[in-house]
């Protein structure tokens, strides 16, 4: 996970504020949203970590020919996770 919990916290307290402040949503607990929130982005986060363990096992089952063929890690590992967030519909 890249953020702090404060770090999320604060985030859903801010998507929280402006949603209602622009009255695109009505809550009648803010802090049951906030924590909705909090629980949404961590969820997300915590999918995306999935998924580069998933990119990095696959990169290690061909790590052979990854340096055989002189290919560049982070280029594989950025085509092969929007791959598969593209396949499963994941946004990143």
């Amino acid at each position: 996970m890249r953020l702090t919990k404060s770090q999320i916290e604060h985030m859903a307290f801010v998507i929280a504020r402006n949603l209602l402040k622009q009255e695109k949503i009505i809550a009648e607990k803010k802090n049951n949203l906030i924590e909705g929130l909090e629980n949404l982005i961590l969820e997300e986060f915590q999918n995306e970590d999935k998924l580069d363990q998933e990119v990095r096992e696959i990169l290690s089952q061909h790590m052979e020919k990854i340096r055989k063929d002189n290919i560049e890690y982070q280029t594989m590992f950025r085509m092969i996770k929007t791959k598969l967030a593209k396949e499963r519909k994941i946004i990143l």
